[in-house]
């Protein structure tokens, strides 16, 4: 049987670095490369014509894929009272206040999304240091600060995505699994994207999208057509 290592190389052979492929034949081609044994996770990374240093070129936004993440989201609430029940009835795996608030500062993230009620923030903004650089500080630009709970938990779980640009000016956000359908990937994709159109800065300035490219965990990036993308959108 091929190795692991001649398996990644038949892959990578596979994949014309140079090429700017349709977005059909890009998905398919990563899902006929994806060689690991378990169901790697499908990756977007869209390079922006912005400068994040400056704060009115920030992109910043959420977006609920049509399709879900093919993995299961534990939630967090920070919520006391009538919203604590709404949450734990919405499926939310840990809700509380104070008592959630120790057990991070003791070193506990076993959750991949953080959700508070406005008035919770007081007591998580002691824990902001902890949680913003994990990316799981709760924020009302991305819907997870509100008083509609609820709902807030339910899209986490159905697969909300949350993309913020770093200082290179690239975004990148998980679409799904490989195991996925091509046409759910796809349509996945162009949600994300099109949420990435609709948060363009009013300062951006010449080429918003500039390079778009798809990876699995252990396989070969490549890169996708940004003029056939956008004649989907």
């Amino acid at each position: 049987m091929p190795t692991k290592a001649k398996k990644h190389k038949a892959a990578l052979a596979a994949v014309d670095r140079a090429k700017n492929y349709l977005l059909k034949e890009g998905v398919e081609l990563l899902k006929n490369t994806s060689y690991a044994k378990f169901d790697e996770t499908v990756d977007l990374a869209v390079r922006l014509g912005v400068d994040p240093r400056h704060a009115d070129q920030m992109v910043r936004g959420a977006v609920v894929l049509p399709n879900g993440l093919g993995k299961t989201v534990r939630v967090l609430v920070f919520a006391k009272g009538e919203k604590e029940k709404e949450a734990r009835d919405a499926g939310a795996d840990y809700v509380g206040a104070e008592d959630l608030v120790a057990k991070i500062q003791e070193g506990w993230f076993d959750f991949d999304t953080a959700i508070a009620t406005p008035d919770m923030m007081g007591i998580v903004g002691k824990i902001g240091k902890l949680l913003g650089p994990r990316g799981l500080m709760p924020n009302p630009k991305v819907g997870t600060v509100t008083f509609d709970v609820g709902r807030a938990v339910s899209e986490s779980k159905s697969g909300k995505v949350e993309f913020r640009v770093e200082k290179a000016g690239i975004i990148h956000a998980p679409v799904g699994k490989v195991s996925f359908d091509a046409v759910k990937l796809q349509e996945n994709i162009l949600a994300l994207l099109d949420a990435l159109m609709k948060a363009k800065p009013s300062a951006a300035k010449g080429t918003y999208v500039k390079k778009i490219s798809l990876s699995t965990t252990m396989g070969p990036g490549l890169r996708i057509d940004a003029a056939d993308v956008a004649s989907q959108l």
